[in-house]
């Protein structure tokens, strides 16, 4: 079975290639194209994340209350940016500003996950526990195929942490 945070990687790698796509694409029907996709993508990782990973880490990690409080702001500028680039036309300067913000939170929260908060959670979490968490990561996207009843909404990182603790 796959490991949870194998396929967190798999996200993570599928973003990199989906920015850079969009360096490539060179008229407003293929940026569409490419951003639609990976905004969305974006968007269903936040949710996956928070409903699967974050509530075993903040649990589990030495530092998982306050990396996971961290990753939860991380997601809010990352739908926040996401959402902001749908109110502009695509291409225009607006629009462009929108997924750049996009990408760089994207970049700094990639590379926080990757060093700090998925290293803690496998020091602290059973390789049954990452199996299983896995199988829910795969059953959660095929249940909410395309971000079918997904709310894309913020949340209160102090909260969100209370809330699993």
């Amino acid at each position: 079975m796959d490991d949870i945070t194998a396929l967190i990687l798999d996200d993570h790698a599928a973003f990199r290639r989906g920015f850079a796509r969009l360096d490539d694409a060179r008229d407003p029907a293929e940026l569409l194209a490419v951003w639609e996709a990976l905004a969305l993508h974006l968007d269903i990782h936040a949710e996956a994340e928070e409903a699967i990973l974050y509530p075993h880490l903040v649990k589990h990690g030495d530092d998982g209350a306050e990396e996971t409080e961290d990753a939860i702001g991380d997601h809010n500028k990352i739908r926040d940016a996401v959402a902001e680039s749908k109110l502009h036309e695509v291409g225009s300067d607006a629009w462009w500003a929108a997924v750049w913000r996009a990408r760089r939170e994207n970049s700094e929260h990639l590379a926080e996950e990757e060093d700090e908060a998925l290293p803690d959670f496998r020091r602290h979490a059973s390789v049954e526990l990452r199996a299983e968490l896995g199988q829910r990561w795969l059953t959660f996207y095929g249940e909410h195929k395309n971000g079918r009843n997904l709310p894309f909404r913020d949340k209160d990182p102090e909260r969100y942490v209370q809330d699993h603790r």
